[in-house]
């Protein structure tokens, strides 16, 4: 089995049954893909596979063989972040900053799938994605910015 993380190939002797998070954590030591729930609900652990947003914690390793898969360490870079990176900066988003890059990685997907999304669509997008801290305004004033920033 082998796949693709970050543009990176690997083919690590893998457990069928480990959840893709304990993959990217542990195996490939990628630790920006955070563990919220374990059961899909809070969305601490949302990364790219084969180019859709998914829960981490609840993809099997066992059917990772040919995908290609981003985290936040492959969405962009300190000197080129991507356009929801740096909106996320510009808008102030983080607080406690625990949920921040499963909710990027989600806006993100949102924007590739819907580069002008209204306000009702960042809701629903978004809505699976959990914040302790309360920062859903701010999170939806980055992705109309970071959607604004991809029009001009």
């Amino acid at each position: 089995m082998s796949f693709t993380v970050n543009g990176a190939l690997h083919d690590p002797e893998l457990d069928p049954d480990m959840p893709l998070l304990w993959v990217l954590r542990e195996v490939l030591g990628l630790p920006g893909t955070k563990y919220g729930c374990g059961i899909g609900a809070c969305g601490a652990c949302t990364v790219h596979l084969n180019g859709e947003a998914v829960r981490a914690c609840q993809v099997l390793a066992g059917d990772l063989d040919g995908a290609e898969i981003v985290t936040i360490e492959g969405l962009g870079t300190p000197e080129a972040p991507h356009p929801v990176q740096a909106a996320w900066i510009e808008t102030q988003v983080a607080q406690c900053g625990y949920c921040q890059s499963g909710q990027i990685m989600q806006a993100a997907a949102l924007l590739a799938a819907t580069p002008a999304p209204t306000d009702a669509e960042i809701d629903e997008a978004m809505s699976g994605n959990l914040c302790r801290c309360g920062t859903y305004p701010r999170i939806r004033a980055a992705i109309r910015r970071a959607a604004h920033t991809a029009e001009g």
